[in-house]
């Protein structure tokens, strides 16, 4: 699978010039949605306060013994 960043004009998605694709070629279109991304990038700061600290690391010692 390859991502590939694209345009929306006159209800047709344009690719990037350089990028080509066979006829017929079946593609998986994923909407970006602002509201989403701020959502999930929300969730990933705080979830990663969580899971990153150094309070845990007993825990991945505990797992070496």
């Amino acid at each position: 699978m390859k991502t590939i960043i694209a345009t929306v004009k006159n209800g047709k998605i344009e690719l990037p010039p350089q990028e080509q694709l066979p006829e017929g070629t079946q593609i998986t279109v994923i909407i970006d949605e602002p509201d989403a991304n701020f959502w999930q990038n929300t969730s990933h700061n705080s979830l990663a306060k969580i899971w990153d600290n150094t309070e845990d690391d007993i825990y991945a010692q505990l797992l070496q013994e």
